[in-house]
């Protein structure tokens, strides 16, 4: 308890930035502009959350949506050449989002239609509700920072309530797919996961990870098992699943600046607490490119 008490003050300010990571996530809006078309080329239209979005990273568009001009759909429109590219990927957004308003940015699903060719779809997080998750995590670990408190909280009634959350999205991230076949029948649609966010050795790293040291491997565990779930689903639906984690191990929150794909509570690169830089979208995008077996 003394070493958590004299720890007080740098749990306050990375508490306040993870304060700061909850709020972006819930951000919304701003409809997005379409690519002038080529001749030729996919028709591609990128929908998503704000791993898809790369809030913080410049160059920013999209209003509240923080929408990044290198994002992993801008990088991967760019590789393939696309005829025209909607990127209509909004922070915040949610399953329920693909066919409603979130803000002023129109149903993401209304930006699909029969001609196109390639969509890809990053969600599932907000669902389980993520940001939620690591500010609770944050917050007990407070408490007890060598300990698991927030696995104790999660797993209190016996069962583990964030498996409950993440099978729940599996039947929302289904009925995506399913709405994305109906709109845009002729296209090749990718499921994209999330990249490393913990350290995969489930060791942590105060200050920049501010979680209990039994917290880290629940959490890490707990994102494989949102990926395993995004998997799944792509298979059951016929499409094609993208794996950002593996390609992206060893470049996560506890790594040096230089080498980090995924910032921390205090990015020191341009981007969201929690959420990938540049290099990041970077490294998804190569994993996007690889499962649409388009990687020239």
């Amino acid at each position: 308890m003394a070493q958590a008490h004299a720890r007080g003050g740098q749990y306050g300010k990375a508490l306040a930035a993870v304060g700061a990571a909850a709020a972006l996530a819930a951000a919304a809006a701003a409809p997005a502009a379409a690519q002038t078309p080529r001749p030729g080329g996919e028709r591609y239209v990128a929908l998503g959350d704000s791993y898809t979005s790369g809030p913080g990273i410049p160059q920013q568009s999209g209003g509240d949506c923080l929408r990044s001009s290198v994002n992993y759909p801008a990088l991967t429109s760019a590789k393939l050449g696309t005829a025209t590219f909607k990127d209509v990927s909004c922070s915040g957004a949610k399953t329920d989002d693909m066919w409603q308003a979130q803000g002023t940015n129109p149903a993401q699903l209304d930006a699909l239609d029969k001609r196109t060719t390639l969509v890809t779809l990053g969600i599932g997080g907000n669902d389980i509700g993520f940001s939620g998750i690591i500010e609770t995590c944050a917050k007990l670990s407070v408490s007890d920072p060598t300990g698991a408190p927030c696995k104790k909280q999660y797993t209190a009634g016996g069962g583990d309530e964030l498996d409950g959350r993440i099978a729940g999205a599996a039947t929302k991230v289904a009925k995506v797919l399913k709405g994305i076949h109906q709109r845009a029948p002729h296209a090749r649609v990718v499921l994209v996961g999330y990249p490393t966010i913990m350290p995969d050795n489930g060791v942590g790293c105060f200050p920049k990870l501010p979680m209990a040291a039994g917290d880290v491997p629940y959490l890490r565990d707990t994102e494989k098992k949102l990926n395993a779930m995004l998997k799944q689903q792509a298979a059951k639906a016929h499409v094609r699943y993208a794996d950002t984690y593996t390609p992206t191990v060893g470049h996560d929150v506890c790594t040096p600046k230089e080498n980090r794909w995924v910032e921390g509570v205090q990015p020191e690169n341009p981007g969201a607490p929690f959420h990938p830089n540049a290099k990041g979208e970077a490294a998804m995008a190569g994993a996007v490119l690889k499962a649409t077996g388009r990687t020239r």
